[in-house]
């Protein structure tokens, strides 16, 4: 894990406030979370869990959903909880860097950029003991099913793929003619396989690139690339 000592302007600076202004204005998606204050840590280290196990992101703490920059009074206390919830609840390399912007006298804006994890996916671990992975999926952070991580660590390998096109995998091509999703469950009704072979199936064909994964709350749906 990266630590950093947040540098405290002295003075507001214009130009950084308007380039967060410029940033805020985007609104929260797939590379951008806002959150008012660091209030449940946890949430924070698995909004940035999920960002590392996607494409990377900022979170930017002091900003309210409507894109107010309201500021914190006090960041350094704000980034401790942050680092603490990260050494408890993290075992693996979670690589981020932190600063802070000045938007009105005595209240700044605490910035985190996390770096997409070179090693995915990386784990959310509890006082359990019990492990749970996040991805980002626009302007969510959602858990990650057992096929997405195992899709996103066999990504990380950048191994060659083979499947064959065979019954299943037809059927499966002649459904989403007239369908643009389907889910685990629907595929196994639908070819009569178990789970488990059925989920090998689909994550072959993501890794192929025939298919691509949605995580959603609801659980995972898969569509052609």
């Amino acid at each position: 894990m990266k630590k950093t000592k947040p540098s405290v302007p002295t003075s507001i600076d214009s130009e950084e406030v308007y380039q967060l202004r410029k940033l805020v204005m985007e609104g929260e998606g797939q590379h951008l979370e806002f959150k008012h204050k660091v209030s449940q840590p946890e949430k924070i280290v698995r909004e940035m869990i999920a960002f590392a196990n996607s494409e990377g992101g900022t979170i930017l703490i002091g900003v309210d959903d409507d894109g107010s920059l309201a500021g914190v009074k006090y960041p350094d206390e704000e980034l401790l909880m942050v680092r603490q919830a990260v050494e408890k609840h993290v075992k693996q390399s979670l690589v981020y860097h932190d600063s802070l912007v000045e938007v009105t006298p005595n209240k700044f804006v605490l910035r985190l950029d996390i770096s997409p994890s070179p090693k995915r996916p990386l784990y959310f671990v509890d006082e359990t003991n019990r492990r749970e992975s996040f991805v980002r999926v626009k302007d969510m952070s959602v858990k990650a099913s057992p096929q997405m991580n195992e899709i996103i660590r066999r990504k990380g390998q950048n191994k060659n793929v083979r499947f064959y096109f065979a019954e299943h995998e037809l059927a499966l091509m002649k459904y989403l003619d007239a369908h643009k999703t389907i889910t685990l469950q629907e595929f196994e009704n639908l070819t009569g396989l178990n789970q488990l072979v059925a989920s090998r199936k689909l994550i072959l064909l993501v890794l192929a690139n025939v298919l691509k994964i949605t995580a959603s709350e609801k659980g995972d749906y898969y569509s052609r690339i």
